[in-house]
């Protein structure tokens, strides 16, 4: 049985994560598994005139990505080559992961709904077959 695929926060976990009433900075742990090929079925605009692979279309996406992000006061702090884990389910494979400090909760809902930032969202549908976000607070 295939299992789900993530590429969204739901109401629900949009909902956790605000309520954590967050001060100061946050890191999102970002693990990414690309697709073989991008699908660009959803975002037709922006396919390219040959298929491209997902790791592909995915650094495309941080190319659209990263003057937004910095704008908003957020920055890449790591981004690195994943694989199996060494402790974790071996059927689970991560093939990239990405660490993202935005200086605020306020910071990163001001670059998550910028509407230029938005257009580009498609090379990030088009890469991922699964994804997962984790925001993390220093103690």
């Amino acid at each position: 049985m295939p299992t789900k695929a993530y590429f969204e926060p739901t109401q629900e976990s949009g909902r956790a994560f605000f309520s954590r009433k967050i001060s100061g900075s946050v890191v999102m742990l970002n693990l990414l598994r690309f697709r073989e090929i991008a699908d660009y079925s959803a975002a037709p605009d922006l396919a390219l005139p040959s298929p491209i692979s997902g790791e592909a279309a995915y650094r495309l996406y941080m190319e659209h990505t990263r003057p937004f992000l910095e704008n908003s006061g957020g920055e890449v702090i790591f981004f690195g080559r994943g694989g199996e884990f060494l402790i974790g389910p071996s059927e689970e494979r991560w093939d990239a992961v990405m660490l993202v400090r935005q200086t605020s909760v306020s910071s990163f809902l001001e670059f998550a709904s910028n509407q230029e930032y938005l257009a580009g969202m498609g090379h990030r549908l088009a890469a991922l077959e699964d994804s997962r976000l984790l925001p993390m607070t220093e103690e």
